[in-house]
């Protein structure tokens, strides 16, 4: 087992879920009900098999495509969903906290 790449994919995924709206999905079901075992296992389940659907489509991608333009590929779409959500927000930013 290499670990470094265990707990490089620990802390990713650890840092990129904290107040995700899975996060706040959970957080919100977990509120409505009194049973937290199973909130709790059907969300490790999801997140499991989330995570094993990611790496296997990754590795299948990555036996056909060079590494270099998947990594190019999601470079450019993260910037893409960034100048969406960023348009999307703009409006209701400035209205908010810049009124004339």
């Amino acid at each position: 087992m290499d670990w470094k790449l265990f707990f490089t994919a620990f802390a990713m995924l650890f840092l990129a879920e904290l107040g995700d709206k899975t996060q706040l999905a959970v957080f919100t079901l977990s509120t409505q009900s009194g049973n937290f075992m199973s909130i709790f296992l059907g969300a490790s389940t999801a997140l499991v098999l989330v995570t094993f659907i990611g790496v296997f489509l990754g590795r299948f991608a990555a036996s056909y495509i060079p590494t270099s333009i998947l990594h190019t590929a999601a470079g450019v779409l993260f910037i893409i969903m960034g100048i969406i959500i960023l348009k999307s927000a703009l409006p209701v930013m400035i209205s908010k906290y810049f009124r004339w």
